[in-house]
């Protein structure tokens, strides 16, 4: 690292007093020669430095030029590259967790052995075709089969990750339900630890949905405030309604909310005639409790957004529901986050069921059933980007930010 003055070739004139790092190949990050110009912050320097820099012959990075030449390059493989969008993208700890296990090389390490193993198969099948009458006798289908399904059972574990990483990536979504003026926008508020809605003794204030997304740990929620369920609401409250409808038939855990449980018992009717979601019942606004109202409720869950009580106790409630779906973090694998990594494991998985029903049932000669490992291996060489660089490099790196 080297302090250096900063001036524009073609007018000499003095912008920035500066350092400058050189990364020589092949050790930098592409794995070609790097030189870094580290100037001051703000507006004005950055672009001063910038347009010198442009006039002098060079030119701004495409979006992911970087890390697109780092693969091209053999610094790194495809699986990281996109490790390291998501990990520069996660907006979770549970994002992050996932990228950084990326990061280490586990995923690609177990699409390299899944491809060994059916190169495996493949040879296996190719000394049966080429020779025949070899004293051994031909391939078992058995020793075959065996192969294949183990091959199956991985790519579909690999597979069966998809939930979590999607819930990493989006969080599950919790629905807050119930009555007009049931504390529904102060409970999200009080959650979120800041004023994200608005909050008025008007009923039907809320009319349209409110979405937050919550970092928590180890799985985060979308948190929705929904317009008030009532028959009596006027034309604008009631497209906020159906919008509310919308949400909570597609939500993972409905929070229905409200002051008794009668209105409870009335509005959790109505949401699971909608969907399937989990239902947690709550009884909002208790610190307006008398000694009375509280023995009467008895220990059902209750909360109040004005002095906190009852939020961990409802947060825990609903991690809980989350984890008794997906397992927790430290139960899980390596997760595959790219849909283009399951799209190419969706493939391997079906082009190896074709191949063992051919090879079971006998329907097809050896040779022809063959070509379903050659398509599986295919799609694996595309997971891990073997094959159709220039394609799978531009729809990659379309995502990346254009510093990296």
């Amino acid at each position: 690292m080297t302090r250096c003055a900063v001036h524009d070739p073609v007018t000499g004139r003095h912008l920035d007093d500066g350092l400058v790092v050189e990364f020589p190949a092949p050790a930098s990050y592409t794995g070609e020669t790097v030189v870094e110009l580290h100037c001051h912050g703000g507006f004005s320097v950055p672009a001063a430095v910038e347009s010198a820099l442009i006039r002098a012959g060079a030119r701004p990075a495409l979006a992911g030029e970087f890390t697109e030449r780092a693969v091209l390059n053999g610094k790194i493989d495809l699986v990281t590259a996109e490790a390291i969008g998501e990990l520069i993208d996660a907006r979770t700890r549970a994002m992050h967790r996932a990228a950084i296990q990326s990061l280490s090389g586990t995923l690609v390490r177990q699409y390299a052995e899944l491809r060994s193993e059916v190169i495996a198969v493949e040879a296996l099948l190719a000394f049966d075709i080429d020779f025949p009458e070899e004293d051994h006798g031909p391939i078992g289908r058995e020793l075959v089969d065996g192969a294949v399904v183990r091959v199956e059972a991985r790519i579909a574990a690999l597979l069966a990750t998809a939930p979590a990483a999607i819930l990493g990536r989006d969080g599950a979504l919790v629905v807050l339900a119930g009555p007009t003026n049931a504390g529904k926008s102060s409970l999200l508020n009080a959650m979120v630890g800041e004023a994200r809605v608005i909050v008025s003794d008007e009923p039907g204030t809320t009319r349209d949905a409110v979405e937050v997304l919550l970092d928590t740990d180890p799985w985060p929620i979308r948190l929705v405030d929904t317009a008030g369920l009532r028959g009596d609401a006027g034309v604008v409250e009631r497209l906020g309604i159906a919008v509310s409808e919308r949400y909570l038939g597609g939500a993972d855990i409905v929070v229905v909310c409200a002051e008794s449980p009668e209105e409870i018992a009335r509005i959790t009717t109505r949401v699971r005639a909608l969907g399937d979601a989990a239902i947690v019942e709550v009884l909002t606004k208790n610190d307006l409790w008398t000694p009375a109202t509280a023995g009467i409720h008895g220990a059902a869950l209750s909360v109040s957004a004005v002095t906190g009580h009852g939020l961990s106790a409802l947060r825990d409630t609903i991690l809980a529901i989350v984890a008794a779906k997906v397992g927790r973090p430290d139960d899980q694998g390596p997760l595959v986050t790219s849909a283009r990594q399951r799209a190419a494991l969706e493939t391997a998985r079906d082009e190896l069921a074709d191949f063992r029903l051919a090879w079971r049932e006998g329907v097809l000669p050896t040779p022809v059933a063959a070509t379903h490992l050659r398509a599986t291996i295919h799609a694996l060489d595309h997971l891990i980007g073997a094959v159709d660089v220039d394609a799978v490099l531009a729809r990659v790196f379309s995502t990346f930010c254009v510093g990296k």
